[in-house]
């Protein structure tokens, strides 16, 4: 599979401003026409071949229907281009920039057909990366001086999607998989019995492989984080980063202790970036983001993947003055017209409320075999 820096669908990442992040064998124009394919069954849209004239052209416009941040506007393009590279389309606005509610701030032009085929995975996109932007925005301007980090808990296949998302929100990716990081977990320190021993395996591989990267290790208690302490003194090491695991404790009232954190931090001095993971909420973050912690993870797992409020999407058409062939089924044939409406609520809609965007065609504008309708 290809690499996500290589030019994709007529777009170069080059140009982008938030770029997704570079993996070795992400195949993100795999995943739209998996997505294409998947939608169209082997069959295509029935609906649209036998409703919409081939020929037929219409301009439509996305509308922001919420406040929030706007994402995944490189990969709706994307889309639309592997749909028909014919289509043209045009943004007011970039990822990651604000929107209020009624603002138009992008259009799509060319024929209606592929619009249609087009829109509801260009809109499935924008909505899960919307909602996941939106909400890492609020989370890491809670969060400063700390910074946001998400987790690999992501949707099989739209990891590379989810992680991009939370970079135009403002976040900051983690280890993009179990190969660009070194993440010494609970398993791997009980396997190879005790957090030194883990460590110093862990270096002993590294230098065999002639490899160089980040690594973290993970502590529950204080007595763990003086003993990996103590193995950096005494030994040269690769570790760059302690997590502090469930060292915020909840308590009856709803808040939390970060004592316990802080004092961890306090013991690390600076030596090492430190991460706290364990009992993260939207509540607490804010709190936890003032013990001198640097990153705070798994935040993702706790809202940012599966509590994103997903956008309520739809896509509306009206057709006067234009008689369909009468070998069309389903539509009365009158001098009249007749109308067509696309309507779907968001797919997704858990406990955070993200983001509402339409994608609203302007039948205005519309072509019918190269003539303009009479209302354009």
């Amino acid at each position: 599979m290809a690499a996500v820096h290589t030019t994709i669908a007529g777009l170069s990442f080059e140009a982008v401003a938030i770029k997704p992040p570079s993996h070795p064998t992400y195949d993100l124009e795999g995943i739209i026409k998996l997505a294409l394919a998947e939608d169209a069954g082997g069959r295509g849209d029935v609906t649209s071949m036998a409703t919409i004239p081939f020929d037929m052209e219409v301009e439509a416009h996305f509308l922001a229907k919420d406040d929030g941040i706007i994402a995944g506007i490189v990969l709706a393009e994307m889309v639309f281009q592997e749909v028909d590279p014919s289509l043209k389309v045009k943004w007011s606005r970039k990822d990651g920039d604000y929107v209020q509610k009624g603002l138009q701030f992008g259009k799509v032009y060319g024929r209606a057909h592929s619009i249609v085929v087009a829109e509801r995975i260009a809109l499935n996109f924008m909505q899960r990366m919307s909602g996941i932007a939106t909400l890492t925005k609020a989370m890491a301007d809670a969060a400063h001086p700390a910074y946001i980090l998400e987790t690999r808990k992501t949707a099989p296949g739209l990891r590379l999607v989810d992680k991009w998302a939370v970079l135009i929100g403002g976040g900051r990716n983690h280890r993009l998989g179990l190969f660009d990081m070194v993440l010494i977990k609970d398993n791997h320190i009980s396997i190879a019995g005790g957090i030194s021993n883990a460590l110093r395996s862990v270096d002993r591989y590294l230098e065999q492989e002639n490899l160089q990267m980040e690594v973290e290790v993970e502590t529950r208690t204080h007595e763990e984080v003086k003993e990996v302490l103590q193995y950096a003194s005494q030994t040269k090491t690769s570790l760059t980063r302690i997590m502090l695991d469930n060292m915020v404790v909840p308590l009856p009232n709803g808040d939390v202790d970060v004592s316990m954190l802080k004092e961890a931090v306090e013991l690390i001095n600076g030596k090492f970036e430190t991460e706290a993971s364990g009992n993260v909420t939207f509540e607490t973050v804010h709190k936890i983001g003032q013990t001198g912690v640097t990153y705070i993870s798994r935040i993702c797992h706790c809202f940012l993947w599966h509590h994103t409020g997903a956008m309520s999407l739809q896509a509306g058409t009206e057709v006067e003055n234009y008689m369909p062939h009468n070998d069309l089924c389903g539509f009365q044939c009158s001098n009249q017209g007749f109308l067509v409406v696309f309507s779907k609520n968001g797919a997704l809609t858990h406990s955070v409320k993200a983001l509402d965007i339409s994608l609203k065609i302007d039948t205005e504008l519309a072509l019918e075999v190269g003539r303009r309708t009479k209302r354009a």
